[in-house]
């Protein structure tokens, strides 16, 4: 699936990229190292929505001033997110599971939350249960709720429920549900 809509993702981002760089200077992807399956690290790939020195929290609040304007748009509706479709063609994320967290968040939070680490026993997911029911969360009490969200989904783990989440997802992409 992540072959066959490749060339569309290529034009978006090709398109976006042109935006980007129009909307001030810097890289065009924003790369950082998440933690994944297992617990192992990657680098995940997205399109840079921040200026390009921005600094600060390792969370997004509503309203960050570092988010650009061009940035705003491809938060809301998760264009940024399309680069991500290269981290399911190397096997390192699903388009379904719970979503990657930056590796110093997830330390945090694996020293906060209890059985934090168990939500690496699947791939992440470019989307998930918990980011179609609560979206985008980033305090220690509020992942702590989502982790219930992802449990849900590694407990109950089926193509019927994938199927569910995507639909959902495509919901979530047009209303820009949870976005930050």
């Amino acid at each position: 699936a992540a072959l066959l809509v490749l060339p569309l993702i290529v034009l978006i981002c090709a398109a976006a990229a042109v935006l980007i760089k129009l909307d001030g200077r810097g890289p065009v992807f924003f790369i950082q190292e998440r933690v994944g399956y297992r617990g192992r690290t990657f680098r995940i790939y997205k399109l840079r929505t921040m200026h390009a020195a921005a600094e600060g929290a390792l969370y997004t609040e509503s309203g960050d001033l570092r988010i650009t304007r061009v940035g705003a748009f491809l938060r809301k509706y998760r264009i940024d997110e399309l680069p991500q479709v290269f981290n399911i063609l190397k096997g390192e994320m699903s388009w379904i599971g719970p979503r990657p967290e930056a590796q110093a968040l997830s330390e945090w939070y694996q020293r906060e939350i209890a059985f934090y680490s168990y939500r690496h026993i699947v791939r992440p997911g470019i989307s998930g249960w918990a980011q179609v029911n609560q979206g985008n969360v980033a305090r220690p009490e509020a992942v702590k709720f989502k982790l219930h969200f992802d449990f849900y989904y590694i407990k109950n783990f089926s193509p019927w429920l994938d199927f569910v989440i995507a639909a959902q997802t495509i919901r979530t992409v047009l209303t820009g549900f949870g976005s930050r």
